[in-house]
């Protein structure tokens, strides 16, 4: 890498850059997530144009004889750095049980660093980097799919009949390999029902499918209506 920068060589870093963006913010567009394919790109040339223009101004760092004032060209990357992460703060939502955006975050200040790279010079590095993450956002989807997970839920059931207690409703979640973390009931008074509430965990690979213990509860005489809740979804029949 050299400090004296010529307009071949800005094209390059910039043809880069806008390769890289577009890969990386492809893959996020195509999954449907709201930083896609322009906000990725954007983000990538602020970064690469940020190391362009501190290699041209790289002959002014320092303290002139004639001036008070020092320059610090570094601060400029790490300003990106620092208003990439408010972007990514804004990314990351998070939805009952359910947190959405971390990836997406986690994207966007990766692609920073990818145009730090390719802006400053380091073509192979960038490129690289490029590579790397565009395998680790496309290829390890589908591993992640295969892996068993907890998911975290919480039912509700609303029941008149005497029969159906905390206990009987418990017996019915663990026998269906259902983990039971917390409970709690409502007792009603004479005509009026009783609320039972359990926060379960299970092992799932898909987060939108109910256990089956759920759709079973349905069976049970006396039970008025149900609610089930995961991944700040709620169903109630």
């Amino acid at each position: 890498m050299t400090t004296e920068l010529h307009w071949p060589a800005i094209a390059l870093r910039l043809l880069l850059t806008i390769i890289a963006g577009a890969v990386l913010g492809a893959e996020r567009s195509k999954s449907g997530h709201a930083a896609g394919l322009r906000t990725t790109l954007l983000v990538t040339l602020a970064a690469s144009i940020s190391m362009i223009q501190m290699n041209l101004l790289i002959q002014t760092n320092g303290k002139p004889h004639d001036s008070y004032a020092v320059m610090d060209l570094m601060r400029l990357p790490l300003g990106i750095l620092t208003g990439v992460g408010f972007i990514g703060a804004g990314a990351i939502v998070k939805k009952g049980e359910m947190v959405v955006g971390v990836t997406t975050a986690a994207t966007m200040w990766f692609a920073t660093v990818v145009g730090l790279c390719l802006g400053g010079g380091q073509l192979v590095l960038g490129a690289s980097s490029m590579l790397i993450g565009f395998l680790v956002l496309w290829g390890l989807r589908f591993g992640e799919r295969q892996l068993e997970t907890y998911q975290r839920g919480v039912l509700t059931v609303i029941s008149d009949d005497k029969d159906v207690s905390v206990q009987s409703l418990s017996r019915l979640l663990r026998s269906e390999q259902i983990q039971i973390q917390k409970t709690s009931a409502l007792y009603g008074r004479s005509e009026r029902a009783d609320k039972y509430r359990f926060e379960v965990t299970w092992h799932v690979r898909d987060p939108a499918d109910m256990p089956d213990a759920v759709e079973r509860l349905r069976q049970i005489p006396g039970v008025i209506s149900s609610e089930w809740s995961a991944s700040g979804e709620s169903i109630s029949w």
